[in-house]
């Protein structure tokens, strides 16, 4: 998921902000979706163990409930890493990302938006695979949360941003 803005109305115009976004993954499965999939997933699996319990073979009552345990921890782990974000901020004289993994540690880069440029790598069947920062030898991916197409959008509002603030027209 992606959220960005455009300039706020800061009085000082070297403190203004001229792109923000904040960077989430993407989970396509809601809480109530979750929910009613294990609910169905349970009733079948009993059905099944029910049956299979009938005919003797006990095992594979416990084995169709391991499978579901199983789907339960997976999804609940997938659901922990999507709390993890990446923040971009640019304003005239500071670009900062930051990165906050699904365990809560911060990691943050600050680049002067001068000598900042954003490289894009585009796969000509699969579209743009992989942004990158690169300031004085550094570089640092973002947006690998977006798909191609959200990427590449961001790479274009990000970049026009990134003009704006390199050209100087936005005092």
């Amino acid at each position: 998921m992606l959220g960005h803005e455009a300039a706020d109305g800061a009085d000082d115009p070297a403190t203004r902000t001229l792109f923000s976004a904040i960077i989430t993954p993407h989970r396509s499965l809601g809480p109530e979706g979750f929910r009613a999939m294990m609910v169905a997933l349970c009733v079948v699996a009993g059905l099944l163990g029910l049956r299979f319990l009938v005919f003797g073979l006990w095992p594979v009552f416990g084995f169709l409930f391991v499978d579901v345990l199983g789907l339960y921890v997976a999804f609940k782990v997938s659901y922990a890493r999507a709390r993890a974000f990446e923040e971009v901020r640019l304003t005239p004289i500071e670009l900062l990302l930051r990165r906050v993994s699904h365990r809560g540690e911060e990691r943050e880069w600050r680049f002067n938006p001068l000598w900042t440029r954003l490289q894009r790598d585009i796969h000509a069947e699969f579209g743009l695979q992989r942004l990158v920062l690169v300031s004085r030898g550094q570089q640092v991916v973002i947006a690998g949360a977006l798909s191609p197409e959200e990427r590449a959008h961001f790479a274009d509002a990000f970049g026009a941003a990134l003009s704006r603030a390199k050209s100087g027209l936005v005092f």
